[in-house]
């Protein structure tokens, strides 16, 4: 069976996805915490975070969701699911997403085996069969690897174990971005406007500042509206974006000079 095309990507447009995995954050039986540790380590990088998938269990579904990030061609984060019992599915279903077998890790297997013995056999044995191709993530709490494979890096599902491990992949990849190749975001708040009364001007901004993402949040304070409006991206954009929002609030009234 044929693994699906990834899709190449400048290496200044940076996509970073994360995938958190287990029925128990669908029933509210644990909330997750991963997407915050995340973005406050994707942060520390310049970087953001695009997108964000929760998935149960099921190993159908679970499978798709890594038939569709494959293809993405983002940086992919999976939270959980890599451990020995019958419910750990990501080892399997990345490998079926792939179209690659699963296979003992050499590595991963010596270090279960110097590490646990013979107990290491029949189950945790289980954890070192990883989609072919597969490199190890070291883990600082307990030893026991994640792995990277085709821009996906699975970590556990605990949250004191994943935090570190991101950051270790996070530095290999992008050993040379800092918070400095960040974007930027600059707001301004509007008060006694209601947001329909400025979708002229937003759709202008759009227009001009295709580049730049452009926000819009209404909010109630003491019964009288207000909206921030928002611009993020590189520096130099947000400085003429906000020049220009504020000639357009100028001309239409809603700020003085």
């Amino acid at each position: 069976m044929d693994g699906p095309v990834m899709v190449e990507r400048d290496a200044d447009a940076v996509e970073i996805g994360a995938v958190i995995i287990g029925d128990e954050l669908l029933s509210g039986k644990r909330r997750d915490r991963h997407q915050a540790h995340l973005t406050e380590a994707l942060a520390e990088k310049g970087l953001e975070l695009a997108w964000v998938r929760i998935v149960g269990d099921h190993a159908g579904r679970l499978t798709q969701t890594f038939r569709e990030t494959l293809v993405s061609g983002a940086e992919v984060f999976s939270f959980g699911g890599i451990g020995a019992t019958p419910d750990d599915r990501t080892r399997a279903c990345l490998a079926e997403a792939l179209g690659r077998p699963l296979a003992p890790h050499p590595d991963f297997m010596a270090l279960l085996e110097e590490r646990f013995g013979a107990d290491a056999w029949p189950h945790r044995v289980r954890m070192a069969e990883l989609p072919e191709s597969a490199s190890l993530i070291p883990n600082p709490v307990n030893g026991i690897p994640g792995f990277s494979c085709e821009r996906h890096h699975c970590v556990p599902g605990f949250p004191v174990m994943a935090e570190p491990m991101a950051r270790w992949v996070l530095e290999q990849r992008f050993p040379d971005r800092d918070a400095a190749a960040g974007a930027v975001e600059e707001t301004l708040r509007l008060e006694n406007v209601t947001e329909s009364r400025l979708v002229p001007i937003l759709e202008a901004m759009e227009a001009a500042f295709p580049d730049l993402r452009i926000s819009c949040l209404p909010r109630m304070d003491r019964n009288a509206p207000q909206v921030e409006l928002g611009l993020r991206g590189p520096r130099a954009r947000v400085t003429e974006g906000q020049a220009a929002l504020r000639q357009h609030l100028i001309a239409g009234g809603f700020l003085s000079h």
